[in-house]
């Protein structure tokens, strides 16, 4: 696949269950395989989708590798048939979540959309622009990570969502539940981060995507 075809929503059928999975994946590393496994396993899914971000209004793009050279690390780390990798967001011009969802519900009819996230993030929820009504576009499932187990369950998104909750034994009905509704994955917690990765010296004569121009 090029890099313009990415720049479109992967294939699909009414009634598929999607996990969206966004983030910058500078770089992408086998924590983002695993979570991926472990919500297409217990929530269900037909497919995740990659959506490789133009940037993260939150973060430092002065540390942003170039978008075609992420979504091409994004390919070779996340290799699985039910894995798809697009980047929507920048053809769409849009720098938001909330944009990006609305969009996909509106272009892509009868797929039932789940938002995927890390517990890290998740902390951080309610700095996202328009959080409240994220959740109100689509169930959300939040996947454990080290460090994060008990304080992003007790931040302002959690305590909003909270009368929202499904076990995570009823994740098969996440995709399908009508929103606000979230669950919280425990599993196998992957302590990879990319920004651990990027502070990593790396071996010389090594390609290295962060300093690629």
């Amino acid at each position: 696949m090029s890099f313009a075809q990415s720049a479109k929503p992967p294939p699909f059928v009414r009634g598929l269950r999607v996990g969206l999975f966004g983030g910058s994946f500078n770089p992408p590393h086998d924590g983002h395989r695993e979570a991926s496994l472990l919500a297409l396993r217990r929530l269900q899914l037909h497919r995740i989708w990659w959506l490789v971000s133009p940037g993260n209004p939150l973060k430092d793009a002065r540390e942003l590798a170039p978008l075609a050279k992420r979504v091409e690390a994004a390919r070779r780390v996340g290799q699985h048939p039910r894995i798809k990798i697009t980047a929507i967001e920048a053809a769409i011009g849009s720098t938001y979540t909330f944009d990006t969802i609305s969009y996909l519900k509106q272009r892509c009819p009868g797929v039932h959309f789940v938002w995927l996230m890390g517990a890290d993030n998740f902390r951080l929820f309610d700095r996202w622009q328009r959080w409240r009504d994220i959740e109100g576009l689509v169930p959300i499932a939040i996947i454990d990570r080290p460090g994060s187990t008990l304080t992003a369950l007790h931040g302002r998104a959690a305590e909003a969502l909270a009368p929202y909750r499904l076990d995570e034994t009823d994740g098969a009905r996440l995709a399908t539940a009508a929103p606000p509704a979230f669950t919280f994955l425990h599993g196998p917690r992957s302590p990879m981060s990319s920004t651990a990765l990027r502070d990593k010296p790396q071996p010389a004569g090594a390609e290295d995507i962060m300093n690629a121009k």
